[in-house]
């Protein structure tokens, strides 16, 4: 896979070092990093929705999906 063409050097350079870190944490295998990453990446998913929960749609604007159904506030 093609990095995009926006990426600088330095920041590929620190995704490469984070990739060999969780893979090194794994005890160096591949599957086990992904399922680590899939597990972590959930776990915020989970963070995220809970914040948004706890915005108000007025200050959201509209930015956020779902806001007004999350809320249970009826539709206009």
């Amino acid at each position: 896979m093609k990095a995009a063409s926006h990426q600088t050097e330095p920041a590929l350079q620190d995704l490469d070092a984070a990739a060999d870190q969780v893979i090194s944490a794994c005890g160096g295998d591949a599957r086990q990093a992904v399922k680590a990453l899939i597990v972590a990446n959930d776990f915020l998913e989970t963070q995220l929705e809970g914040l948004r929960k706890q915005v108000s749609t007025g200050y959201a604007r509209g930015r956020l999906p779902g806001t007004r159904e999350q809320r249970g506030d009826p539709d206009d």
